[in-house]
């Protein structure tokens, strides 16, 4: 499974949000945009994350970012997520896990010391021009978002 790095360009997709509209990095071109991976939604390490990206989202749009966070949920779940835990930036769904793959965000990983297939909780920057300004691997669910605030310059 390739990996992405800075200057490659990102992978275009177009996958369903929460209400089952299509959305597709093309429409952000102009913008930068962070795409978040995340294995499931309504569990604890990604409601917290989730969480982390909602309450820094005013900031994070005010220097410039939009936010979209991928997983690989179907519409109605990450509708239930959505509204249970007051989402509001897209959430979007890659049941085929193509887009998954397509950004390394999806293989071989440890969980309680087991070798299990799944996603990689990862983070990206996709600049205005298409291309991955950041790429960041195995992120901690807990603290990631101050954490790539600092890497961006973000912090106050």
């Amino acid at each position: 499974m390739a990996r992405l790095a800075a200057g490659d360009q990102a992978p275009d997709f177009t996958l369903p949000d929460a209400d089952g509209k299509e959305v597709s990095l093309a429409d952000f071109r102009g913008r930068k945009v962070i795409v978040y991976f995340y294995p499931a939604a309504m569990t604890p390490g990604c409601t917290t994350q989730a969480c982390d990206f909602r309450d820094n989202l005013a900031s994070l749009q005010g220097a410039g970012y939009a936010v979209l966070g991928i997983s690989p949920d179907k519409p109605a779940k990450l509708a239930k997520f959505r509204e249970r835990d007051a989402v509001t930036f897209p959430l979007l769904g890659d049941p085929s896990r193509e887009t998954l793959q397509a950004y390394g965000a999806f293989g071989e990983k440890t969980m309680y010391g087991k070798t299990v297939t799944g996603v990689l909780r990862s983070t990206f920057v996709v600049g205005e021009d298409g291309d991955v300004e950041l790429a960041q691997y195995n992120v901690k669910a807990t603290g990631h978002v101050a954490k790539l605030r600092r890497d961006l310059g973000l912090d106050s």
